[in-house]
């Protein structure tokens, strides 16, 4: 391994418990004709929440993607006084910093900054939901943070909480190391994905050589 990406919410830190994706919904309901969700994998996240990524997936390349990410991001932000670092975020960044790092994340560009820098993790290379990469669980993200980062995807563990995050990781070609929230998100990864209980033992499950 000679890269780590960390995706953000409920990896890092806890952001989504505080945002009220039920209004941010709402909000998005009145601005656009939704159908149905897109196609994506389980996850343990309320369906506020699920809905507004699903929306989001399910608008990518389009010339609304832009205007409802927009609208939910203003929710995202108004979090992050309320957000909380998960479970031993410190010891895990101070072990992690001699590796090349990026976030990953779901979350819009000014809140996942913002919110990294409320909590003191300095990781500068952030890839977060963007109008011209397909969000989580596509690779593009991955692959761009790889590409930023210069180093090749099978030579990077992705570190994540949820299966959108395993499957982006798959489909780059990165190796995964699932962190879940809760015990319904651990059930959400196969058998065949690694699973640690905190942060710090994800990093040195990643470090492991393969095999």
């Amino acid at each position: 391994m000679k890269a780590l990406l960390f995706d953000l919410d409920r990896t890092l830190v806890d952001l989504q418990t505080y945002t009220d994706y039920g209004a941010a919904l709402t909000e998005v309901q009145a601005l656009v004709e939704v159908g149905e969700d897109a196609d994506t994998p389980a996850t343990d996240w309320d369906t506020p929440t699920r809905r507004c990524m699903s929306i989001l997936v399910a608008l990518s390349g389009t010339d609304r993607w832009q205007e409802v990410s927009d609208l939910i991001a203003v929710h995202e932000l108004r979090a992050i006084p309320q957000s909380h670092p998960m479970p031993r975020l410190e010891e895990a960044m101070a072990i992690s910093d001699h590796l090349p790092r990026a976030v990953v994340t779901l979350l819009a560009e000014e809140p996942a900054r913002a919110a990294l820098r409320h909590h003191g993790v300095s990781i500068p290379v952030v890839v977060p939901r963007r109008a011209d990469l397909r969000p989580k669980p596509a690779p593009d993200q991955v692959l761009e943070a790889c590409r930023l980062l210069e180093i090749g995807t099978s030579e990077t563990v992705m570190i994540g909480d949820s299966s959108w995050d395993a499957e982006a990781a798959a489909h780059a070609g990165c190796r995964f190391v699932g962190v879940a929230a809760t015990k319904a998100g651990i059930d959400r990864f196969g058998k065949e994905i690694a699973t640690a209980s905190n942060l710090v033992e994800a990093i040195r499950m990643a470090s492991r050589d393969e095999g």
